[in-house]
């Protein structure tokens, strides 16, 4: 029984040999020797994701952030204390929520005209 075992996997090893080598041999290579990341180049299927990524528009920096921070947090202490009225403080935040909202149509529009 161990004679006739053996005998089979001898025979489906030499079965399974030729059709390996031939699917080996049979295999073309369609990279190009200019891709540095030959993995990732994809372009007929995928995105690039090699590519650099630059924002559209001009991102708002730590300082302009700060800055627009402390005029609100100004606002709010002013109205607390009674420094401005609440006719002033409404009047304020009005310009600041007009400005927030401006500024999105704007970019947006910006974003859009490039594209």
């Amino acid at each position: 029984m161990a004679f006739e075992f053996r005998r089979f996997s001898a025979v489906l090893l030499m079965a399974a040999v030729p059709a390996v080598l031939a699917a080996c041999a049979s295999s073309t290579s369609t990279q190009s020797a200019s891709t540095v990341n030959a993995g990732a180049n994809r372009s007929e299927a995928y995105p690039d994701i090699t590519a650099v990524v630059s924002a559209e528009t001009q991102q708002m920096g730590d300082e302009e952030a700060s800055a627009i921070s402390a005029r609100l947090t100004s606002l709010t202490s002013r109205r607390r204390s009674g420094a401005i009225s609440e006719a002033e403080y409404r009047r304020q935040l009005a310009e600041l929520q007009a400005l927030r909202d401006g500024h999105g149509r704007e970019t947006l529009s910006e974003i859009q005209k490039t594209n």
